[in-house]
């Protein structure tokens, strides 16, 4: 970790996702600690997680187990396989991972979901910050040729990108989220599914100001190795980023590309293609890469400063 200079200065770093992509870029940055925050997406309806909001009333707790889950994952102990562990031949427990049950009981006996998450965080030893975007359930919502679709699971299997997104209700993020922005050096934007794991915090007014009230910030966002299977993997970056700026008023820096891939091109922002592929697991991020590439942008944003 010696290397990563310009990482280690940055006061504090924010990611924004949800889902496995949010979890590569927590477990790639993790060193940095309480210097690493990550704001979780809540609205996933699928799963355990969507039976778990339907019985409860709850957040969704999805995400947020997965990257605390990923965050520990050189230091797996008796709590981390626990925590991810899911019911088999159950009855009506089959398909409920444990780690969802348990930060909905831990969520019942506090006061604040976050509170949930960081009694949780402790017992997994995890030092970087995760915190869901709001604490207030809400859906992803959109609207489809003058119609209302409600439900991530549907919205992900749409064959026609929606015109736009919303949350219903019109939900606050959480104080702490906007204070990570506020204070951010560097706001990293996926990997991940574009509509259901990036977007559901961004279309938070409070969440999209601080972003864009915060010109200091460098704001990278992280293209995918595998295209989504969703209707806007067929799409390219260009349009997904200027449809986030029509939706939000948030667009990058900086958009890291995988070195894989051609050059996309009609995008307005700077480019830096990186070699991001992890060799041992197909389709995913390495750690180390994203951690080297990001570190690189984040010199490069330094060199300029002072330049």
């Amino acid at each position: 970790m010696e290397s990563l200079k310009a990482l280690y200065q940055c006061r504090q770093i924010v990611a924004i996702g949800g889902g496995h992509g949010l979890g590569r870029v927590m477990a790639s940055l993790g060193f940095m600690e309480e210097k690493l925050a990550g704001i979780v997406a809540t609205t996933d309806d699928g799963g355990s997680t969507g039976r778990l909001r339907e019985a409860s009333g709850c957040i969704a707790w999805g995400d947020l187990r997965n990257c605390l889950n990923q965050l520990c994952s050189d230091s797996p102990n008796l709590a981390r396989i626990l925590f991810e562990y899911r019911f088999k031949n159950s009855g009506e427990l089959s398909g409920h991972n444990l780690g969802n049950l348990i930060m909905l009981a831990m969520d019942q006996m506090c006061v604040r979901p976050l509170d949930a998450v960081n009694l949780i965080r402790k017992m997994l030893q995890v030092g970087a910050q995760l915190i869901p975007m709001s604490e207030e359930p809400a859906r992803l919502a959109a609207m489809l040729d003058g119609k209302k679709i409600v439900g991530e699971t549907i919205i992900d299997a749409l064959d026609k990108r929606p015109d736009q997104l919303m949350l219903l209700p019109d939900i606050k993020p959480t104080s702490e989220a906007v204070t990570v922005i506020e204070q951010a050096d560097m706001i990293i934007l996926g990997p991940g599914s574009f509509m259901t794991s990036i977007l559901p915090s961004l279309l938070m007014k409070d969440i999209a100001a601080a972003i864009n009230n915060n010109p200091s910030a460098l704001k990278v966002f992280v293209g995918n190795i595998n295209p989504e299977t969703t209707v806007v993997g067929k799409q390219p970056i260009a349009e997904k980023l200027d449809w986030m700026k029509a939706m939000t008023g948030v667009y990058p820096d900086v958009l890291l590309w995988p070195e894989e891939y051609e050059p996309p091109e009609g995008v307005r922002c700077a480019i830096r293609q990186l070699p991001l592929s992890d060799s041992h697991q197909e389709g995913a991020h390495s750690r180390e890469a994203m951690r080297k590439a990001l570190d690189f942008i984040a010199q490069q944003h330094l060199s300029d400063k002072v330049s």
